[in-house]
C-alpha cells in the first residue's frame, strides 16, 4: 500500500519538531524526528568514545536504536534504555551536528529512516529529508527563522533547567550549527528545489501549523 510521506527540513531551532508533532497528531501520521537518531549516536559517542570518531565507527555494531510510538509520541531507546530525555541537551546537540557529518553514520541510519517511511504514513523532520532521505516525498517544507528568534525560543525551553546557557551562548551555538550543517561535505542542509519555504520568524506556532495544514489539504487532497 502506498504511504504518504511529508518532509520538513530546516536549521536548528526553527520549530520543526514541535510543528511536525502537532501536524502528525492532526493527521494520524507517525512523527519521525531524525535528529533524535543522530542525537542518540552522539550520546553513545559521548559515553563511550568522546574523543575518537574512528573508535565510534569501529563500534557502530554496538549501537541498537529502537523507535517506539506511545500515544502518537516518539520514544527512542539506545541499547534497551529509554534516552528520549537524555539526548535533549546543548552538548548532545553539538555532538549530533558533528556525527551527522560522518558519511558512515548517515549510511548507518539511512536504512532505518527509509524503512519507517515505506511502512507508515509519516512526517519526518531533519536537515536532509527532502533532498536525500525522502527525495520523492509527497510534500516538502523548509522551515526557517532568524538566528535571534531561534535562540530566543531555545532559551525559553531551557531557562528553567539547571546550568541553562545564556541567550548569547545559545545563539552562538545555533550560528555554529548552521555553518556546520550547511557546509558539511555529505548531505548538507539546504532547501530542496521543490520544497515550500516558510519563514516562521514573525509567526505564531498555531499560525504555522494552519499554513502547513492548508498546504496538505491543497496539494495532497487530505481532509484534516
Amino acid at each position: 500500500m502506498k504511504t504518504t510521506n511529508i518532509a520538513i527540513d530546516g536549521p536548528a531551532g526553527a520549530g520543526k519538531s514541535s510543528i511536525a508533532k502537532e501536524i502528525s497528531s492532526e493527521l494520524g501520521f507517525i512523527y519521525v524526528d531524525t535528529g533524535a537518531l543522530y542525537r542518540t549516536v552522539a550520546l553513545f559517542a559521548q559515553e563511550n568514545c568522546p574523543d575518537s570518531d574512528n573508535e565510534l565507527l569501529e563500534r557502530l555494531d554496538e549501537i541498537d536504536i529502537d523507535l517506539s510510538f506511545i500515544g502518537g509520541t516518539q520514544r527512542i531507546s539506545l541499547n534497551g534504555e529509554d534516552v528520549t530525555d537524555d539526548i535533549r541537551t546543548p552538548e548532545i546537540s553539538m555532538g549530533a551536528s558533528r556525527v551527522s557529518a560522518i558519511p558512515e553514520i548517515r549510511e548507518f541510519l539511512f536504512d532505518l529512516q527509509q524503512r519507517i517511511a515505506r511502512e507508515h504514513d509519516v512526517i519526518m523532520d531533519g536537515r536532509d529529508i527532502g533532498t536525500v532521505v525522502l527525495p520523492d516525498a509527497d510534500l516538502k517544507i523548509f522551515l526557517t527563522a532568524s538566528a535571534d528568534e531561534r535562540a530566543s525560543r531555545r532559551y525559553l525551553e531551557l531557562k528553567e533547567k539547571a546550568d541553562c546557557p545564556t541567550f548569547e551562548e545559545i545563539k552562538a551555538d545555533i550560528i555554529k550549527r548552521d555553518y556546520n550543517d550547511s557546509h558539511r561535505a555529505v548531505a548538507p542542509l539546504k532547501q530542496a528545489d521543490d520544497a515550500v519555504l516558510i519563514d516562521t520568524t514573525d509567526m505564531g506556532f498555531h499560525e504555522v501549523c494552519e499554513e502547513i495544514l492548508d498546504l496538505i489539504k491543497e496539494r495532497l487532497d487530505i481532509e484534516v
